[in-house]
């Protein structure tokens, strides 16, 4: 992947990674930083949306890699990293992989990636499209989509995106067994924002991730599910820029 950034003297550069859901799940996210003057990269992963995934991309990992690479091929440094979900899990594994300094700040939000044993994440591809709106929403109703009424070409993304995560994330479900205890070694701060009804990975399972990095901290935003700054963006975005101010 080769991606031109345009550098700026004043704002550290942001790379936003989205989840499973797609770019257009982190498309506010995004614009937010870009509105702020901060180098904004929000690249979608290979094999989302109908982009084309090569054959050596199988894992988290290999996004991982690829990202870096993409830090170190436009010599961005003090960049900060913004995952949601599966890329809050991108976001973590590129910081323990970061042997050239480049990652600044880690913003992970109802990030996926480790395994806590009193706090199973949920096996998404279980749920069907109603419950996975119960549980990824503190409103359900307001985002909930019934497939019926989608049309083709959008239940075909979705599928499509579902394919690819299952290929990645699938086995061991969402999480590298390895991440947990390597997360101790990332020296730059953590700041881990969380919807406090997000029943996909709960605030515990958030506050444990938050314990295990060396300088990591956990928000949480009332009445907000898995995708906080989708449902409370004023909230969640005024936790992000009070954290980089600091």
């Amino acid at each position: 992947m080769t991606t031109d950034v345009k550098t700026s003297k004043t704002a550290r550069p942001v790379l936003v990674l989205h989840g499973g859901g797609g770019p257009a799940t982190v498309a506010g996210l995004a614009q937010h930083f870009s509105s702020t003057g901060a180098p904004t990269i929000a690249p979608v992963h290979p094999g989302w949306d109908g982009t084309p995934r090569p054959d050596w991309c199988t894992g988290i990992d290999d996004l991982a890699l690829t990202y870096l690479h993409l830090l170190e091929d436009n010599d961005l440094t003090d960049v900060v990293i913004v995952g949601s979900s599966l890329g809050g899990w991108i976001a973590a594994e590129m910081a323990v992989r970061d042997n050239a300094g480049r990652v600044g700040g880690l913003v992970l939000i109802d990030a996926v990636g480790i395994h806590v044993e009193s706090e199973p994440i949920t096996d998404f591809f279980a749920l069907d499209p109603r419950a996975a709106a119960e549980y990824s929403w503190h409103d359900p109703d307001r985002f909930y989509a019934d497939p019926a009424t989608l049309p083709a070409e959008e239940l075909a993304r979705r599928q499509g995106n579902m394919t690819t995560m299952r290929l990645l994330a699938g086995d061991p479900y969402m999480h590298d067994p390895k991440l947990m205890r390597r997360l101790g070694r990332v020296r730059q701060p953590a700041l881990l924002v969380w919807g406090e009804s997000d029943r996909i990975v709960t605030p515990e399972y958030g506050a444990a991730y938050a314990k295990a990095f060396g300088n990591g901290r956990l928000e949480v935003v009332p009445e907000a599910g898995h995708l906080p700054h989708v449902e409370q963006p004023d909230a969640t975005f005024a936790l992000i820029d009070a954290w980089l101010r600091a």
